[in-house]
């Protein structure tokens, strides 16, 4: 039986996966998916599918790939879509197919533990107050029981804690074979047995940063396997392009102090003052950090055409840089000293230089293609970038034979690549020109399923009262619905400020709850909103992340609200150097860039509403420019056809609606 007719069979009514997997149900977009990527596995080549949230598309590439017998790396944008997929998925469909395949879960250095640092870190000067050193003693807790060292398995300690960076190597801080521990590396292990898996998950994030310094595992493994598949496919260009260029933080100096403290004190105590050169470091790192940190008059991206970034004085920015430098070079003095006198000292002496070298590279104009910017947050992060991967992707792709029959397969799929048939944008932006292209629609019947109301009578999102005015529609239908309400916003100010008046109409009159984004980790956000249905009810205001990954099906969420398009920031310099590319071509940068670029970015978020098929809600955009400009229309009908209400009577009426529904509601 060829590959095609055992996803067939597989796919079928009363198939293997039917038999096995209870909440399975076949689906005809599944099964036409399914056949294209047993097709592409078999010929190679390069297949791109949008596949409609509800298709299943995560079967519909693992199960022709595991009955492939093929050597297969699947990558996602997230590592909790790794977990998803290594720990649940992929069980499931080897269980449900008979299939015997190896599997392997690859990750990078910093999710591992390091046993090395481990062992110097609780001796370290930075650990000192008592939630550092309980979190040093859960993490030694957790050592002596791990196979993996994989960080996720360990939930007592936050991700954000400062312990995490110790008890972890980087590219830098790593000794590689010269490593006392090296036998036990958890990184190495999760290496070999990927080396030795027939199919390995791994991360967007870890294809590339592997593609441009070769260090993580994936360059060694990318020649040895038969086929690529990517998932959730529209991240692939904004994270290439952090990893394909170069990037310089102040954690990273910050971290290299705190080692170079640790490490000299044990190594080397007394032969330098150690404590005095990092001290030094830190302030003047502090001292650059307030030339653009916290800053209201700068954004937090800024452009970096020339020598200097845009808002901040050339001469007091290459002060700055040159006190940066010279205090690196005195460590990197006096670690040349007593590098021989330990591994880790020759290995700190050895990420020294590279970092010395990187901020040299920083001190003189971007090369001619790349883009390059200064983000000022909490900590100072300076970036160099090509603005697309096309390029990169392209020589990757077809410089191996894969656009050719009887080459590598590659596969690229998510629930929205674009707003028009062809996808001809992301393939662009890809440089997967010449591709197979499927287009799979949902399979719900968003026409039963869901309304659309867009506010007539709104400001327009660039006037101030703009976002008191959504806090206050929100507020009328929350108290309606009782909660089950999720507002997607395009800024971290309109955030706040829809969220602090919502909280302010909802007090006096009500003991919903107001769930704004930070209040604490994405993860407990969405938990609490998902079981807040029964009780107050609920209501979450978040914006960047949220516009995706989020999942809570049935009557918990019923109500959509979008305060505006989410057009990229004109201002942002990645943004603005593509847009003045394209105008440099003779190309609109509005038409085929920020237009495009908005439809994904917005079906994305209206993907959040309907989730099963049994779901009822209705979406709400508060944006005039939908009804009112040509483009807001083009918009529209990109996105799944809902049932328009035309008022705000209409949009009442459907609210009360789903109440009397949702008492039936099984989820």
């Amino acid at each position: 039986m060829g590959l095609s007719d055992a996803v067939v069979e597989a796919f079928a009514v009363d198939g293997s996966i039917a038999r096995a997997v209870h909440e399975f149900s076949p689906r005809a977009g599944q099964l036409e998916m399914a056949q294209a990527v047993a097709q592409t596995l078999e010929s190679g080549g390069v297949l791109v599918v949008e596949a409609g949230t509800g298709i299943g598309k995560t079967y519909a590439y693992l199960a022709p790939a595991l009955l492939s017998g093929s050597r297969v790396l699947v990558s996602t944008a997230t590592k909790a879509l790794q977990d998803q997929l290594f720990g649940r998925d992929i069980p499931k469909l080897l269980a449900a197919l008979g299939v015997g395949a190896r599997v392997a879960l690859l990750k990078g250095r910093a999710s591992y533990l390091c046993l090395q640092r481990l062992g110097v870190a609780r001796y370290g000067s930075t650990l000192q107050t008592p939630d550092d050193l309980r979190a040093i003693a859960a993490v030694e807790f957790w050592a002596l029981g791990t196979r993996t060292g994989d960080l996720a398995e360990l939930a007592s300690v936050d991700e954000q804690s400062p312990v995490i960076p110790l008890v972890t190597s980087t590219r830098e801080n790593c000794q590689g074979g010269r490593c006392p521990q090296y036998q036990g590396c958890h990184v190495y292990q999760a290496r070999r047995e990927a080396m030795a898996a027939d199919m390995v998950v791994i991360n967007h994030h870890l294809f590339f940063a592997d593609w441009n310094v070769k260090e993580s595992g994936v360059a060694e493994l990318l020649p040895s396997v038969d086929a690529v598949i990517f998932d959730e496919a529209h991240q692939l260009n904004e994270i290439g392009v952090q990893f394909l260029g170069q990037q310089l933080t102040t954690g990273q100096l910050l971290s290299l102090g705190r080692d170079v403290v640790v490490l000299g004190s044990q190594h080397a105590r007394g032969l330098a003052d150690w404590q005095g050169l990092v001290g030094y470091l830190e302030h003047t790192l502090a001292e650059w950090q307030l030339l653009c940190g916290g800053r209201a008059d700068l954004p937090t991206r800024l452009r970096w055409v020339g020598d200097t970034p845009a808002g901040i004085e050339p001469q007091v920015w290459s002060q700055a840089m040159a006190r940066v430098a010279a205090v690196l070079r005195r460590v990197l003095q006096a670690l040349d000293l007593v590098a021989e006198m330990s591994p880790d000292l020759g290995a700190l002496r050895e990420r020294t230089q590279v970092l010395l070298t990187r901020l040299d590279d920083f001190a003189v104009p971007p090369r001619a293609g790349n883009v390059r910017w200064l983000e000022a947050g909490l900590r100072l992060r300076l970036v160099e970038s090509p603005l697309q991967i096309a390029d990169a992707l392209r020589s990757k792709v077809v410089g191996d034979g894969s656009m050719v029959e009887g080459g590598k397969s590659w596969v690229f799929t998510s629930a929205t690549l674009g707003h028009e048939v062809g996808l001809q944008w992301f393939l662009a932006s890809t440089g997967l020109e010449g591709a197979q292209v499927l287009q799979v629609a949902s399979p719900f019947n968003y026409l039963e399923q869901a309304a659309l109301y867009v506010p007539k009578g709104f400001p327009k999102p660039s006037e101030p009262q703009h976002s008191d005015q959504v806090a206050d529609l929100v507020a009328q239908a929350a108290v309606i619905l009782g909660g089950r309400t999720l507002v997607l916003t395009t800024t971290l100010r309109a955030m706040r400020r829809i969220g602090q008046r919502l909280r302010e109409r909802l007090a006096a009159s009500s003991p919903m709850q107001v769930l704004v984004q930070g209040d604490s980790s994405k993860r407990e956000l969405i938990d609490r909103f998902a079981s807040a249905s029964d009780a107050a009810g609920c209501v979450l205001v978040a914006s960047a992340s949220f516009w995706e990954g989020v999942d809570v099906p049935g009557a918990a969420l019923q109500l959509v609200v979008i305060d505006k398009i989410p057009f990229a920031p004109p201002d942002d310099p990645l943004v603005e150097a593509r847009c003045q590319a394209l105008e440099e071509e003779g190309k609109s940068a509005f038409a085929h860039y920020q237009l495009p670029q908005a439809a994904v970015a917005l079906k994305q978020g209206v993907g959040r509403l309907i989730r099963r098929e049994t779901d009822r809600g209705v979406l709400v955009l508060c944006d005039v420019r939908l009804s009112q400009m040509g483009y807001g229309r083009k918009l529209l009908a990109s996105l799944p056809p809902m049932r328009r209400l035309d008022s705000a009577e209409a949009f009442q009426q459907a609210l009360h609606d789903l109440t009397k529904s949702s008492t039936t509601d099984p989820y």
